[in-house]
């Protein structure tokens, strides 16, 4: 008589270190994708306040100092390189950050690669003339163009208070 064969149950198999370091490669590949796809951080970097010397409310770095923008920077012209930039600190954001203030502000790149806050498509920078916040001593300072506060409003376009209705019924 032969020996009747009785199958044995196989052994479970053991995670493999390769196995497990590949799966873990997956994962944080899932989810550096899906933090690219994520919205872009924001950040606070202006505030607005009334200027008293210029008679409008304008934009300024949260520190309160005055952001001014150069006349001829336009359509992603930058004149404002080399020793310009001692006198004149553009207000730039780390990449991919999302410029937030009182108004809409966009950024631009810049010639050295840095990206810059612009409102109303012009990069901004404060003046290194502006000891303390709310001064405007930059203003129509003249170069290469005419500097200007990034004004948000100004004091002669607020509305006017509403008038009284007259009333149909006699006093």
């Amino acid at each position: 008589m032969s020996p009747r064969f009785v199958p044995r149950p196989l052994p479970m198999p053991r995670p493999q270190p390769v196995r497990i370091a590949l799966l873990a490669a997956v994962a944080l590949a899932l989810v550096v994708a899906s933090s690219a796809f994520a919205s872009p951080a924001s950040k606070v970097v202006a505030k607005e306040t009334q200027s008293e010397a210029l008679g409008h409310t304008v934009l300024t770095r949260t520190n309160g100092h005055t952001l001014y923008s150069l006349s001829v920077e336009t359509n992603g012209r930058f004149v404002c390189t080399g020793g310009c930039l001692g006198t004149w600190k553009p207000l730039v954001v780390p990449r991919g950050v999302k410029p937030k203030g009182p108004v809409k502000l966009g950024t631009i790149r810049r010639p050295d690669g840095k990206t810059q806050v612009t409102f109303k498509g012009r990069p901004l920078y404060s003046f290194d003339g502006d000891a303390k916040p709310g001064e405007a001593n930059g203003e129509g300072f003249k170069d290469v163009g005419t500097w200007h506060a990034a004004v948000v409003a100004s004091a002669s376009t607020t509305p006017a208070p509403p008038q009284a209705e007259p009333t149909p019924y006699p006093y």
